[in-house]
């Protein structure tokens, strides 16, 4: 049997619409070879994504207000409602093929889970799921948002963990189901490396979806300008 090989790309900074680009051209390829999957992490600049599952009202911002704000705002094909993705949170992309593991969406959403409660764990941050919900919640809020597509079980999109977050920019939408949210600097009182974190998020990614070869490509792009 051929070894599960995963490449890490860690992105730096990318505008929304180029990681949904790498996605689409990522998932195209592991449809057609099935030879290697991929984990991508990165940051996006201040963008609010709209789910299948969003209603319209769901950003409560007006057009002027965004571009005031420095935001973009995309309907995306992933499960979920509206979140936000900004500078100080790590955004994971895997694009991983199920059928090598199991075909099961909601075991996999379980695994994501548990890979990022796992990583908090290493920051002595107490952290649970909750039931009929996505995502990881502590008794401070939601710090970490999940919301995937499938397609001939090869996974996009993933999930989104606010660790040096700005936290306002949760007060231009309705998130998820409205629960507060929070980040691992507010929890923690200080401002988190985020290398650091993208370090024990492979290593916990690697460990829950038992990959045997690992190959950790860095790959830092700048194409949006800070805001």
């Amino acid at each position: 049997m051929q070894k599960r090989c995963l490449e890490v790309r860690r992105l730096g900074r990318l505008g929304y619409a180029d990681g949904l680009e790498l996605q689409k051209s990522l998932e195209t390829e592991v449809i057609a070879e099935r030879k290697r999957d991929y984990l991508l992490l990165l940051e996006h600049p201040h963008t609010f994504t709209i789910g299948r599952r969003a209603k319209s009202d769901g950003v409560l911002a007006t057009a002027e207000i965004l571009k005031t704000l420095g935001a973009e705002v995309f309907e995306i094909n992933r499960g979920g409602k509206v979140t936000y993705h900004g500078l100080g949170q790590i955004v994971g992309y895997p694009i991983i093929n199920l059928s090598s593991i199991k075909e099961d969406v909601h075991l996999y959403v379980r695994n994501l889970e548990d890979v990022l409660m796992r990583t908090l764990r290493d920051y002595g941050i107490e952290s649970f799921r909750i039931e009929g919900l996505t995502g990881v919640h502590t008794s401070e809020g939601k710090v970490a948002a999940i919301g995937v597509h499938i397609k001939r079980w090869v996974t996009t999109h993933g999930f989104a963990l606010n660790v040096n977050t700005d936290l306002s920019y949760y007060n231009w939408i309705i998130a998820c189901e409205g629960e507060p949210v929070t980040s691992m600097e507010r929890l923690l009182g200080r401002e988190i490396d985020l290398a650091e974190v993208e370090d024990k998020i492979i290593k916990h990614f690697r460990e829950i979806f038992a990959f045997e070869h690992f190959e950790d490509a860095e790959e830092r792009f700048f194409r949006a300008s800070e805001k």
